[in-house]
């Protein structure tokens, strides 16, 4: 009997542990979730007894690999810097990896050793990067098919709070890791603007950031800042021709004022450190502020963003941290993850739009493609639901032998993007042109 295994269970996974239980019930396929917390997985699989649970230390190499061995799909939703060690493990046991997750050097390089080995492995197959990469080359392909010649391409996407729950100045809560929220723009950004290589660094990330000029129904105003380096996306998506192109992330207006006080305020870094036992967070985010001379940043600070660092904790004298010592960022965190959770009836809302200009009989062309999904609760959330379920149809694609591709790859053919998108059409995952 084949076997899917998946690694991580935790905020993004439950649609993609829906999905797969089901496929394997169907298939008569064997199912098994690992992770650190026992309790998670049996949250996310009491209503699926068929489903084994594997509790695991994934630094234990014994547990990690007699998991691996008996697979024959893995799947990894562990936080990115994990996936070396999985891949190593799949590349020695001639097992195929999918993960949503960005490809880095690491595992590009074994792109070789994944053939030889007559697997996949297969990166970026979650929401940004994942639907972004497959709705992009599917509309791109169209208008080449046709005879345009694109000119400029932008891709938005941003996972965000529905309007209905949205109650707080950042318009925002979390329905993802809030680690990769902090750790958001540190990189800084790249990209292509008229021609011309655009850099900024981390502390212009989040400054004089632009709103989207077009209307998505359901979504509130949107601003968008640039998304890492989308420069070597061009050449994957064979636009060398376009004089524009970015890839960016989607957040509301105020959300993006308020962060740039807290990047400029050192909030999201790692030194100095800090005792933050029997501390509030008004004592700790207060102290950070004083330590670093930021106190005229607070002060000057528009009403909207005070409101905003306020809502955070400045002013909270009654939540204690109790994290030990540790610097500002696991602070940060630790205030995201209490002040601006999703309540249990909560709902987020996932947002991406494609804007595209290209000639076409010698006339200028504009088109847009705008996917909106909406979460149906704390648990079964947007992003999960984006993030998940292309993993899990991929996988079920490979099992089924209906995707042949090996080597290390991203979901720019159509090999895998023709087939995913269809079945994430069926779940309601679907773009509207314009």
């Amino acid at each position: 009997m084949k076997n899917i295994l998946l690694f991580g269970a935790g905020k993004s996974s439950s649609a993609c542990i829906s999905h797969l239980a089901h496929e394997c019930k169907l298939h008569q396929w064997n199912f098994t979730v690992a992770d650190a917390n026992l309790l998670l997985i049996q949250g996310k699989i009491e209503d699926f007894p068929w489903v084994a649970s594997a509790h695991i230390d994934i630094n234990n190499t014994e547990q990690r690999q007699a998991l691996v061995k008996a697979a024959d799909v893995v799947i990894s939703m562990m936080p990115p810097a994990l996936h070396y060690l999985i891949a190593q493990d799949c590349l020695y046991f001639s097992k195929h990896l999918l993960t949503a997750s960005y490809l880095d050097e690491q595992m590009k390089a074994m792109s070789e050793a994944a053939i030889a080995k007559d697997i996949l492995f297969l990166c970026e197959m979650g929401l940004d990067p994942g639907i972004d990469h497959m709705s992009a080359m599917e509309l791109i392909a169209t208008i080449k098919k046709d005879g345009g010649e694109i000119t400029s391409f932008k891709s938005h996407c941003g996972g965000l709070v529905a309007p209905e729950s949205d109650n707080n100045p950042w318009h925002y809560k979390v329905s993802w890791n809030p680690r990769n929220i902090v750790l958001a723009g540190k990189a800084g950004a790249r990209y292509l603007q008229d021609g011309n290589i655009v850099y900024q660094n981390y502390e212009e990330v989040f400054k004089n950031n632009k709103k989207l000029d077009c209307t998505v129904a359901g979504a509130g105003p949107l601003a968008y800042y640039a998304n890492r380096d989308s420069i070597p996306y061009i050449a994957l998506y064979g636009l060398q021709q376009a004089d524009t192109f970015i890839r960016t992330t989607l957040r509301h207006p105020d959300f993006l004022a308020g962060w740039s006080t807290i990047v400029a305020m050192q909030l999201t870094q790692d030194l100095p450190e800090m005792n933050t036992q029997n501390q509030t967070l008004a004592d700790s985010l207060s102290s950070i502020i004083t330590t670093q001379n930021n106190l005229h940043l607070f002060l000057s600070s528009t009403h909207v963003v005070k409101q905003q660092l306020n809502y955070l904790g400045f002013d909270d004298d009654t939540t204690l941290i109790n994290n030990g010592i540790c610097g500002p960022a696991v602070v940060l965190q630790f205030a995201l993850e209490n002040k601006l959770k999703l309540a249990p009836t909560d709902k987020d809302m996932v947002v991406m739009v494609h804007q595209l200009s290209y000639m076409l009989d010698d006339k200028i062309k504009h088109c847009t493609s705008s996917l909106l999904v909406k979460g149906e609760d704390s648990v079964k959330t947007a992003m999960a639901k984006t993030v998940g379920l292309p993993l899990a149809i991929a996988a079920s694609l490979v099992m089924r032998g209906q995707i042949t591709l090996r080597g290390v790859h991203l979901p720019v053919l159509e090999e895998i993007y023709k087939p995913v998108l269809a079945a994430l059409k069926e779940k309601d995952i679907l773009f509207i042109n314009t």
